[in-house]
């Protein structure tokens, strides 16, 4: 066996090495941000001040973790997955910004908890929530939380917008598992499912994630028309009101407003 590793102290030589290959890592990284097309490693290296073989050997790094991209031997481009996460940080910081006020103003109308959700690859994570001790029912899932995207009426939002190739790719990877009774453990039936959500603009929770709880979700759209985040109401599964369907899907509107969204000509 090895010798288990330790993190490098503070001011020793270990510490300043890392230091020294993140400075590395954001100058290239600034360096490729600068331009439009794909550039070479000499290029690269000229601008950097980095030795051509350091540079290649960091640029290799970033391609394995698809934050470059290699357009051809020798070329190199900003990656996918700095996209991926500049818009999970858009989503989470933008959207809960536009959605404070509107969501604690319909939570004072319905008097149940509200709760902002963002897609995070398979599952749907709460960002905020505005709920008080007069609400219903108690919190279970807090701000942070995680859950399926297929259990939740977010995460249906999230899949009915998605290629039905993709659908049928996440009930492949995640076999669809169930919490409740009530959870939708079937492709066909999600499927049946998600079209529902898309003739009614909105999606339900039928106690599929928890039983004695049952939710009403919206989706919240920016100024590129894509679905970045789901409004929903949670209450107890006796509790829950048609009447709310209309508030909630004007505060989504609102919110998808102020993020710039402009619904098509009809």
């Amino acid at each position: 066996m090895g010798r288990p590793r330790t993190k490098p102290l503070p001011g020793s030589e270990d510490s300043k090495s890392a230091i020294q290959v993140i400075d590395r890592l954001v100058a290239l990284l600034d360096a490729l941000a600068l331009e439009p097309e794909p550039v070479s490693l000499k290029s690269l290296s000229a601008t950097t001040g980095l030795h051509p073989s350091t540079a290649h050997r960091i640029l290799n790094d970033l391609v394995g973790a698809r934050f470059i991209d290699r357009s051809e031997p020798g070329t190199y481009q900003l990656g996918m997955r700095l996209l991926e996460l500049g818009n999970l940080v858009k989503a989470r910081l933008n959207v809960r910004d536009a959605a404070l006020n509107p969501m604690r103003e319909l939570h004072k109308q319905t008097q149940q908890p509200v709760n902002l959700s963002i897609r995070q690859n398979d599952e749907i994570v709460y960002i905020e929530r505005a709920v008080s001790e007069r609400s219903g029912m108690q919190v279970v899932r807090a701000v942070g939380g995680r859950a399926p995207l297929h259990l939740t009426s977010v995460g249906k939002l999230f899949l009915a917008v998605d290629d039905p190739k993709n659908v049928r790719n996440y009930a492949m990877r995640t076999g669809l598992a169930g919490h409740t009774r009530n959870s939708i453990t079937d492709l066909s039936r999600l499927e049946r499912e998600l079209a529902l959500v898309r003739a009614r603009g909105y999606a339900r929770d039928n106690e599929e994630l928890e039983l004695g709880v049952r939710c009403i979700a919206a989706g919240i759209r920016d100024d590129s028309r894509r679905i970045v985040a789901g409004l929903s109401i949670s209450a107890p599964a006796d509790f829950v009101q048609d009447d709310w369907i209309d508030q909630l899907c004007r505060t989504a509107a609102q919110i998808s407003s102020a993020m710039g969204y402009e619904p098509e000509p009809v």
